[in-house]
């Protein structure tokens, strides 16, 4: 997802690069004197220790099995090198983003399609990962946890204003403009970080973007603008004014220059009322401010309640390459890693949603607000992790959070699309079997 998680982790991985020559020099290791060493490879960085404890909780119960993590800071590049090389590790988590999907429309990974695991996962979670992209029909991967793209808010803030969380546009504009008119101002802007204006645009663009929207953008080739069946010109254009009205209306003066770290801190003071983040941006403010009282919902972009759709990225998903040498040890501790108590455990220490049905999500009020949503599967994916990388989706909306100027905006992301279509030559997947 863009750089929605900020990674702070130089120095994990510099020690994961010096293991690799350990870990990764065999990627799939056999048996000696019965015991069977696995290569876990994964790439958060935060998740080393609890990740280091579920292995060695696994180990106990399973002696005849050894699981050696090695943790990599550039997961993306470094899987698709040992791919070339093919030595995929035996056990691989990766964030669920357009490279996974690639991956998985390649044919390397292990198809889950048969594992009665997947029968514990939440199906809303398990169609975010086929959206990003399957071998035909398989399962190519299973989401492990998940995190939520909502408007943060401060609790306290809106009951001594006398404000409920909005269900609808209508109702987001009205809380903001009471907001203001009692002296608080609703958000703080931080565009000198391009990335931050991603996590609304994902999340209005959210709406839009159904009904197989990417799926027919594809298809289309190089025909895409305001003529063609769908395109940015138009099926964005209401979102993007959307976008525009938050950031250009009710941000703090300066909220063109003004960091992430900044705008964390300064909700943290109760300096405005809401955040345009998600769930990530939960525990950098509490340690700014531990006795904080927050919230999340999710972005009201449309005019009925019963429409409105959770944004969520499957932060971790579990796979294993396409006919693994210890694929029956691999999935033992898969298996493990999805025990109902052990995903709850890990789920609540990274302040994520655990995907498995009927597991416990941790008391926090942020997650506990965006549960129903999780609960009646109203979650959709990124929808920026469709975009190819090629695309430059970033620096194009932060243009336009400057300008206002939304037709060239959407002209540019058209065109852009075009570009990349033009010199795309198809490769045979699983998908033309």
């Amino acid at each position: 997802m863009t750089k929605r998680i900020r990674m702070t982790a130089r120095a994990v991985a510099v020690l994961a690069t010096a293991g690799l020559a350990i870990g990764l020099g065999g990627c799939a290791s056999g048996s000696a004197d019965g015991v069977t060493t696995l290569n876990f490879f994964q790439f958060k960085g935060e998740a080393l220790e609890d990740f280091n404890q579920m292995i060695a909780d696994f180990e106990a119960e399973n002696p005849d099995i050894r699981v050696v993590q090695n943790q990599v800071a550039d997961a993306d590049t470094l899987i698709r090198t040992l791919l070339v090389k093919d030595r995929i590790p035996d056990i691989v988590t990766l964030n669920a983003n357009g490279n996974f999907g690639g991956l998985a429309k390649a044919g390397v990974f292990h198809d889950f399609s048969d594992e009665p695991v997947l029968e514990t996962i939440n199906p809303a979670v398990q169609e975010i990962l086929a959206d990003l992209g399957t071998y035909g029909d398989e399962v190519n991967g299973l989401g492990y946890v998940n995190n939520a793209n909502g408007v943060i808010y401060n609790a306290t803030i809106f009951e001594e204003q006398g404000l409920e969380v909005p269900e609808t546009w209508d109702e987001f504009i009205a809380v903001c403009d009471a907001l203001q008119a009692a002296g608080i101002t609703p958000f703080y802007g931080t565009l000198a970080d391009s990335w931050t204006g991603m996590p609304s645009w994902n999340a209005l663009g959210a709406y839009p973007a159904q009904d197989d929207f990417f799926d027919k953008l594809r298809a289309q080739g190089t025909d895409v603008g305001p003529d063609s069946e769908v395109s940015f010109e138009k099926n964005f254009a209401e979102m993007m004014d959307q976008q525009y009205t938050l950031f250009s209306s009710y941000m703090q003066e300066g909220y063109r220059g003004e960091t992430y770290d900044e705008g964390n801190a300064a909700f943290a003071n109760g300096d405005v009322a809401m955040l345009l983040q998600g769930i990530w941006a939960t525990n950098p403010i509490k340690q700014v401010n531990p006795d904080i009282e927050m919230g999340i919902f999710p972005y009201p972009g449309t005019d009925d309640p019963e429409d409105r759709l959770l944004v969520s990225g499957v932060d971790v998903v579990f796979t294993m390459g396409k006919n693994s040498p210890n694929e029956d040890a691999a999935m033992r501790f898969i298996d493990y890693a999805f025990q109902t108590d052990v995903i709850e455990g890990f789920a609540a220490s990274q302040n994520m949603v655990p995907s498995v049905e009927g597991a416990e999500i941790s008391d926090d009020p942020a997650l506990q607000a965006v549960k129903p949503f999780f609960d009646e599967g109203k979650i959709t994916g990124f929808i920026d992790h469709q975009f190819p990388p090629a695309v430059p989706l970033i620096p194009i909306d932060q243009e336009f959070l400057f300008n206002g100027d939304a037709e060239a905006a959407l002209k540019s992301l058209d065109n852009e699309w075009r570009k990349v279509a033009a010199r795309t030559i198809p490769v045979t997947t699983g998908d033309d079997q």
